[in-house]
């Protein structure tokens, strides 16, 4: 099975051979789909940053010896940050703690918005709370864009159990915000 052209191919290969602008070129291409995915995945700006940076280091590492047709960079990438997340996540299950660190509100002005950040609030800890599997199809679908079949070599299962995966989780995600009606803010 032939794979689509790489549009990172040329990019990836001048990073290898260390061209400074390429790295630019790469850093700003790749590092705000690496912050949403972590930031999506941990739910913590903190963590995802340094999720993004590692990544984005990893990336850099790996370009000399990058060898284009095996996958897309942009999906190498993708498996890399979620790697990232995941051992974070396991991390958190591991260190027990009594309360819930306090997180700085980096939501609208109290004076605007306050019904669209309660409402983001809510989406994201409801998207927390879905299992690993359910989030990280609902974040690469949703979220990163990626198509279906992207999202299941990603996470190496078929389309139709990433479809599977999907469903469930959008249906948890509707339960847990049934309360939540499109244009209802002012209501």
């Amino acid at each position: 099975m032939a794979l689509t052209a790489d549009p990172d191919e040329d990019l990836v290969c001048r990073v290898g051979q260390g061209d400074p602008a390429a790295i630019q070129a790469l850093v700003a291409r790749k590092l705000p789909r690496m912050l949403a995915l972590a930031h999506r995945m941990l739910g913590d700006p903190a963590e995802a940053e340094d999720v993004a940076q590692e990544a984005m280091l990893r990336a850099w590492k790996q370009a000399p010896r990058w060898t284009p047709g095996q996958a897309k960079f942009d999906t190498w990438l993708h498996r890399v940050g979620l790697n990232l997340c995941y051992d974070r996540l396991r991390k958190r299950r591991e260190i027990a703690t009594d309360s819930l660190p306090d997180r700085a509100d980096d939501g609208p002005a109290p004076d605007r918005g306050l019904m669209a950040a309660d409402t983001g609030t809510r989406v994201e800890a409801a998207l927390a709370r879905l299992p690993d599997r359910q989030r990280e199809a609902i974040v690469l679908c949703h979220y990163q864009e990626l198509t279906n079949i992207e999202a299941a070599a990603l996470m190496t299962i078929s389309v139709d159990a990433l479809e599977s995966l999907l469903s469930r989780g959008r249906r948890a995600l509707r339960l847990a915000l049934v309360d939540i009606r499109p244009g209802a803010e002012g209501a």
